[in-house]
């Protein structure tokens, strides 16, 4: 009985924290990242546009989060690193990542 409370604690616990990390990455997103992600300037992925993440999403998820981090230039557009700002740390923009994956791709 023991084993089964813990189990259940540990399922609250981990659902309580992947709702704490969406809306983390939701906070990061508003104040850093809609300017671009909105609107699509410099080739940046809408958020909710499902067709423009599913492009970039076959490189995978660690390339999407890597070029957010470090920064991409190339044919499909220009991201700066950490969305230009610097003092965001790399789960930061993973974070922001996550939730605007979360929001334009939907699962089948």
């Amino acid at each position: 009985m023991k084993k089964l409370g813990a189990v259940i604690g540990f399922c609250l616990l981990s659902v309580a924290t992947f709702a704490q990390a969406e809306e983390d990455g939701k906070k990061i997103y508003e104040s850093a990242c809609f300017a671009c992600h909105n609107s699509g300037i410099a080739g940046a992925p809408k958020l909710g546009d499902a067709e423009q993440w599913g492009s970039r999403l076959e490189k995978g998820v660690a390339t999407i989060k890597q070029n957010a981090i470090k920064g991409f230039s190339g044919s499909t557009g220009f991201m700066p690193a950490k969305g230009g700002r610097a003092d965001l740390s790399d789960a930061a923009v993973e974070a922001a990542v996550d939730y605007m994956l979360s929001q334009s791709i939907t699962s089948e």
